[in-house]
């Protein structure tokens, strides 16, 4: 049975919902293996978190770009590029093993290492939403978009260990080469996401789409902010602040972590990430109806809180079983501030400054996340250091927590004022 809000959803809506998977699924298979292809290309570990870190930094720069003019420029046409750059990097890693030519691959092109979301997409994606559904269910339909990509990063990661697996163990592929196969797809993906763009209509575009406001100053001419300005700078430092904490835990990473500390082979931790992605998603479901009861700032910060101490705990565990189970409980609850907190930031921004303000905190988040695999690869070559990282990370995304609540818990979205 599709629930009540689903059903509003237009075309648009849906289509929206099936990029979503793809471009998760994409993200989700290629960041089970990516660090296992680097190595496997002969890259050292401090040189990959220099690639990861100097790639993310370059999906900044192009999503700032593309994210700030696509109100005007056209949502539909920015998500096109967006799927091209993704094809073109994919490409690229799956052509050669060369540090200067994966490093510009990287850097232009659009290649998630984390199975979280990277370039204009999900900013684009959000403004595009929110002009085709009610205000009064957008947490909701945002939480089952959360759900999309959450299953789909799963499925990605569970297809990636399982394919690799096969290919190896049936002796039809050498290591290195059923890697690479994973990142070919990807690329045939990033082509298949264009096509599917393409087919976007007009609805799902601002009314002012073309049109230039009056600029008062550069600021507002570079951003495409104007009276949304000052809340966005305040949320983009809060939410840079937590990708930098997150980046030392990114998925490829863990992964990895769990490579170095147990000896967890590619198929197995295929099976972990699925279930924390399939986890992570059905907690995002939760939260709309929290937010309805509690509100959205103290929804996000009262379930942000407890899944930070819980990535804590994970290095601490003595053994595999243990190590899994805490990772799982984390991931049980870490996504429910992730459909709230983008349906308050769609709300108490003006409507023809969404896909700004989105893709303003969206390359925030992602400047934040690249400078934190610089230190995690440093770490990770140092064997008595492999655990720092988890506790980097949740004591600074409690640090996030306290902060956001102390800023924003005065400032109501239009639908809770009307319920006050």
């Amino acid at each position: 049975m599709i629930p009540a809000s689903l059903r509003r959803l237009t075309r648009d809506g849906w289509l929206l919902f099936a990029t979503r998977f793809i471009r998760l699924f994409a993200y989700g298979s290629v960041s089970v293996v990516l660090v296992f292809y680097l190595v496997g290309a002969g890259l050292s570990e401090p040189r990959i978190g220099t690639l990861l870190a100097l790639t993310l930094a370059g999906d900044t720069l192009v999503s700032l770009y593309l994210t700030t003019r696509a109100d005007r420029l056209g949502r539909g046409r920015v998500l096109i590029a967006g799927a091209l750059l993704m094809a073109a990097a994919g490409i690229a890693f799956a052509s050669t093993s060369r540090f200067w030519l994966l490093l510009i691959a990287g850097t232009i092109g659009v290649i998630s290492p984390s199975g979280n979301e990277v370039g204009p997409f999900l900013s684009v994606e959000q403004a595009a939403l929110s002009s085709v559904i009610p205000d009064r269910v957008r947490t909701e339909v945002f939480a089952w978009y959360t759900l999309a990509g959450s299953v789909a990063t799963a499925m990605g990661a569970l297809a990636a260990g399982a394919a690799t697996s096969v290919l190896q163990q049936s002796g039809a592929m050498a290591r290195a080469d059923s890697y690479r196969t994973i990142v070919i797809v990807y690329a045939a993906l990033g082509v298949l996401l264009a096509a599917l763009f393409s087919r976007l209509s007009s609805a799902a575009e601002p009314e002012t789409r073309g049109e230039r406001p009056p600029v008062h100053s550069t600021f507002a001419n570079l951003s495409g902010l104007g009276r949304s300005k000052d809340v966005v700078l305040k949320l983009s430092a809060l939410f840079a602040l937590d990708a930098f904490a997150g980046g030392f835990v990114i998925q490829s990473f863990a992964a990895y972590w769990f490579y170095l500390r147990f000896g967890v082979d590619p198929g197995t931790l295929g099976v972990i990430f699925f279930w924390a992605n399939i986890l992570a998603g059905i907690s995002a479901l939760l939260a709309s109806t929290l937010a309805a009861r509690f509100g959205l700032i103290r929804t996000m910060v009262a379930t942000h809180l407890p899944s930070n101490i819980l990535l804590i705990l994970v290095p601490l565990m003595p053994t595999l079983p243990l190590a899994i189970g805490v990772l799982l409980a984390r991931f049980s609850i870490s996504q429910m501030d992730v459909p709230t907190r983008q349906s308050y930031l769609m709300a108490v921004v003006s409507p023809e400054e969404r896909s700004a303000a989105a893709g303003i905190t969206g390359v925030a988040r992602t400047i934040g996340a690249a400078v934190s695999p610089l230190f995690v690869g440093v770490m990770f070559a140092r064997p008595s250091w492999i655990n720092v990282p988890f506790f980097i990370a949740g004591t600074l995304k409690i640090v996030y927590d306290v902060l956001l609540y102390r800023a924003f818990v005065g400032i109501r979205p239009p639908e809770e004022e009307q319920r006050a």
